[in-house]
């Protein structure tokens, strides 16, 4: 049978999502768990392939099996041969021909800043650490040039595989609570690198460095040296991948 996973992790140890030679990864953990808890070796296949030191609430991801395990109880069987920062948190059958990235309507990412002239030894690695005083409505302001469907080319570090750049934002949000600026946005699909780019075009807005219709200016023909830089990816968190077109451009936030 075919089984989809919804995994949580903190990425701070990992090389990424995907199995490399450079380093230990996310994928990489849970084959072993699962070789130690089935007897079975066998690959699995990720929603979205998260860089070093990103976060996930709600990475997806899927694996084909022949087990009498109940699909229900796989993440306790997972959960006791992985390590404590990576939790497998539901698990279900799925079609045959299901996949987990292709068959993904959406995704939705949040990007946290923390503002403040001193840094912060707990949220060091869940934060960007930035010590000067941010525009917080001005950055919000040129997040809603984001939304709607564009061609956002700019956006997308070197590197970048896909076909087409031209990508839908459904919904984005940006709010401070004390000292934590949060940023999230929810789209069809993500370039590259291009949720940290957003938000270090965001942040250079919110220093007054970029006017705040920059991401407006360079949607209608601008380049990558047009906007800020590629924020650390400590602050990125995968938080929910969608499989349905109706949730995944609502107007209500979804969480795992």
């Amino acid at each position: 049978m075919r089984i989809l996973m919804t995994v949580s992790y903190q990425g701070t140890a990992y090389a990424g999502w995907q199995r490399q030679k450079n380093g230990p990864s996310v994928q990489e953990e849970l084959e072993k768990a699962i070789l130690q808890g089935t007897g079975q070796k066998i690959g699995i296949n990720g929603a979205s392939r998260t860089d070093a030191g990103v976060h996930a609430l709600g990475q997806r991801a899927h694996f084909d099996i022949d087990t009498t395990i109940p699909p229900e109880r796989m993440p306790f069987v997972l959960n006791r041969f992985l390590p404590r920062d990576i939790r497998v948190l539901s698990a279900r059958e799925v079609p045959p021909d299901f996949h987990a990235r292709f068959c993904a309507k959406g995704k939705q990412y949040c990007y946290r800043i923390f503002n403040s002239r001193q840094g912060t030894a707990l949220l060091r690695d869940f934060t960007y650490h930035v010590p000067v005083e941010l525009d917080v409505p001005a950055m919000e302001r040129a997040a809603k040039y984001l939304l709607g469907t564009h061609d956002f080319k700019a956006f997308c570090a070197t590197g970048g595989s896909a076909k087409t750049t031209v990508r839908t934002i459904h919904e984005v949000s940006l709010t401070k609570e004390g000292e934590v600026i949060t940023f999230r946005v929810r789209g069809n699909a993500f370039l590259y690198n291009m949720v940290r780019i957003i938000a270090g075009t965001l942040v250079y807005v919110g220093l007054h460095k970029l006017p705040e219709d920059i991401i407006s200016t360079v949607l209608e023909g601008g380049a990558r040296v047009d906007l800020g830089i590629t924020a650390p990816p400590q602050g990125l968190v995968l938080e929910k991948v969608f499989y349905d077109e109706t949730e995944a451009a609502g107007e209500r936030w979804f969480t795992v």
